[in-house]
């Protein structure tokens, strides 16, 4: 298996044009005289932390579509999301953004901190729940106007089962193949059951987690952001803990308070649909400029279709 926090190509600070390199300088109100890429996530554009002559730090993330035609959406849409955030919840700030039209860069407050251990460690596990329902607070209701509802977002992603169904692949897991109707049926039920007011990051795993020295949690990267149930975010940081290994995750769908008391066959569902996108997704040509996303996603699918057969198999149990 690739690894799971393995990047894309990723370009760095020396090779952006000089007037966006000069566009961040003065938004950081200084000369970069250090840039350190940052390793993890799949943007092929820079992620890089800056420190400059008088010693100010910030971070830059930066793309245009020569390296992918719809990263530099994404990064516009990061910058409406982390402009509107509180200044209370656990995400940087935006120091501000230079767009050309082609060129899209991020400048933002550095965090000095790592990234949770993979396998997960209990000390890493167990702050990053606590600040995901910390957070579902702080942004319910949504602080950000205009960001899409969850099941918008997911509409097209849920669909995956259908089109497996329509095209299936040569060499389909026995189980799944056996059983698409149920699947198709359990990613509607899973969609249906998106609602709510709460701002959800959408893409909750370890390469978006900061821990510090003092064990606060920051969320990074806010392109996917939309309206849904409080308990979407920790439930997707479920899925990478079950990637990585060594917990039981129906445990602790037990344990959180945010997922405990939600209806098991819209939690069932809601992990169908995943699955369905990442099975179908992992079947095709990887996007361009971000090469190991495709083995990321089967990672992903072959995490979850166990789970997903327990939790359909023995629906008693997962309470």
């Amino acid at each position: 298996m690739a690894d799971a926090n393995a990047g894309g190509g990723r370009i760095g600070w020396d090779e952006l044009p000089g007037h966006v390199r000069q566009a961040v300088e003065r938004i950081v109100g200084d000369r970069v005289v250090e840039a350190v890429s940052q390793p993890g996530g799949y943007s092929p554009g820079t992620a890089d932390r800056v420190l400059t002559a008088d010693g100010r730090r910030a971070f830059v993330k930066a793309v245009s579509s020569a390296q992918n035609p719809d990263t530099p959406r994404m990064h516009r849409a990061e910058a409406r999301h982390t402009a509107a955030l509180p200044r209370c919840a656990p995400t940087p700030r935006l120091l501000g953004c230079h767009d050309d039209g082609e060129w899209v860069a991020l400048v933002l407050t550095d965090v000095d901190g790592r990234h949770p251990h993979t396998p997960w460690r209990p000390t890493d596990l167990d702050p990053v729940l606590r600040a995901l329902e910390a957070l579902a607070d702080t942004l319910t209701p949504s602080p950000v106007p205009d960001v899409p509802t969850a099941a918008e977002r997911l509409a097209h992603d849920f669909a995956g089962w259908r089109r497996i169904a329509a095209d299936p692949p040569p060499r389909l897991d026995p189980w799944v193949a056996a059983h698409l109707v149920e699947l198709c049926a359990a990613a509607d039920r899973g969609l249906a059951g998106l609602t709510g007011d709460t701002l959800c990051h959408l893409d909750v795993r370890a390469d978006n987690l900061l821990i510090d020295a003092d064990g606060a949690v920051t969320v990074v990267d806010w392109p996917w952001a939309c309206r849904g149930p409080a308990w979407l975010d920790t439930a997707l940081l479920l899925v990478n803990v079950r990637l990585h290994g060594g917990h039981d995750t129906e445990a602790l769908v037990r344990r959180s308070p945010l997922t405990a008391d939600v209806d098991p066959a819209t939690l069932t569902g809601f992990y169908a649909g995943l699955a369905g996108f990442f099975t179908d997704s992992a079947r095709r040509p990887p996007p361009a400029g971000i090469p190991t996303v495709r083995a990321f996603q089967q990672a992903q699918a072959a995490a979850l279709v166990p789970w997903l057969r327990h939790r359909l198999e023995t629906p008693g149990a997962v309470r």
